[in-house]
């Protein structure tokens, strides 16, 4: 099993959008990220990152609400990634056959699941989905569920929330379908049509409506661009004026993520308390000699206004948080500079000289 899934550790990716996070898989053979609509829903470019891609940012080319499938673009030295395969056309599912599902929530270390199937034909929307009992979580959507032969039988697509280990799966037979239909389109901005379920494109279009049936189609070419709105428009206006690609920033809702020197900075809003955070992790606690580390951040604590030295687990952070009310643009600027300079002084300065560890990522 082990052959496997360090194969598809190298072509699963993690994605983020303003809305939600989730996981794809790589397909060299056609050159595209499968995931599933409902984790890109709403934007017409995503943002990706894998351990052999670089974080960047990719259109949407298929949209695919009937069967909850997307296919995105990718770039980079995509001819180092191997090739995992599908589920040949007629390869028999059966009831306890063992499967893996692999995923890569989006700031979270790859994940593996592995469990049986417990019915091959779980109908819901006239589609029979595998149901498995494999522990998923929302961000496992858009993974793969692989059998022991190593083979892409079907794409993680939903669970049943306070179920105990109950999961949805569509058979690769689907995507098998979509990805011949996408081919034969030759366009790289198509949907299904939920009307008729043809695949179409801008010549199929007419405005917004499907010339075979009249039903609405919303092409992922032509989804509006993402806007924020109040509080998080003026943290994107901040992270801006820092230099910093906005876009790339992006990896949830309300979250944000930028790299500055050796330390990887956090921020966060949140809505319901109507505060922002920011956490700058700085390295790992020693294993020994801890206290004069100790001490030495809680010196500092008493000196860094505004700013706070924290440790969750073995990790050391240092930490800003301001509510929304006394949030502006100048004011975040100048602490999330502040943030920069402080992280970038004291990473050093542990582990140099308090025997820190610097994380791996």
């Amino acid at each position: 099993m082990s052959d496997f899934i360090d194969l598809y550790r190298a072509v699963i990716v993690q994605i983020a959008t303003p809305n939600s996070t989730g996981t794809g898989f790589y397909l060299r053979d056609r050159g595209l990220i499968v995931t599933n609509f409902h984790v890109v829903e709403g934007n017409r470019a995503v943002i990706i990152e894998g351990g052999n891609l670089p974080k960047q940012l990719v259109s949407v080319l298929y949209a695919d609400r009937k069967y909850d499938l997307a296919f995105l673009a990718a770039s980079g030295d995509l001819e180092q990634l191997p090739t995992v395969q599908l589920a040949p056309e007629g390869k028999q599912i059966k009831e306890r056959d063992p499967v893996t599902a692999m995923g890569h929530p989006f700031g979270l270390k790859f994940s593996v699941k592995s469990g049986i199937v417990s019915n091959t034909r779980e109908m819901m929307n006239n589609i029979p989905y595998l149901h498995i009992d494999a522990a998923l979580n929302p961000g496992n959507s858009g993974g793969p569920l692989v059998d022991n032969d190593g083979e892409v039988v079907g794409v993680n697509t939903f669970i049943i929330r306070d179920g105990d280990n109950i999961g949805f799966s569509l058979p690769v037979h689907f995507l098998r379908q979509s990805l011949e239909d996408f081919s034969r389109m030759g366009s790289k901005n198509t949907s299904r049509c939920l009307g008729c379920a043809n695949v179409v494109s801008e010549k199929e279009v007419d405005g917004t409506f499907c010339s075979h049936c009249g039903h609405k189609v919303e092409l992922p070419g032509l989804v509006e661009a993402y806007v924020p709105t109040g509080v998080p428009r003026t943290i994107e206006t901040i992270i801006s004026r820092t230099n910093n690609d906005v876009s790339l920033s992006r990896c949830g809702p309300n979250a944000w993520e930028i790299r500055h020197g050796s330390a990887k900075i956090t921020i966060t809003y949140h809505d319901k308390t109507g505060l922002m955070t920011a956490d700058a992790i700085l390295c790992h606690l020693p294993k020994e000699n801890i206290k004069p580390l100790y001490e030495y951040l809680l010196r500092e604590n008493c000196r860094n206004e505004g700013l706070t030295f924290s440790v969750h687990e073995q990790d050391i952070l240092l930490s800003l948080l301001i509510y929304d009310r006394y949030l502006n643009e100048d004011t975040g600027l100048a602490l999330l500079n502040r943030l920069f300079e402080k992280a970038d002084h004291y990473d050093n300065i542990l582990v140099e000289e308090y025997g820190g560890s610097w994380k791996q990522e």
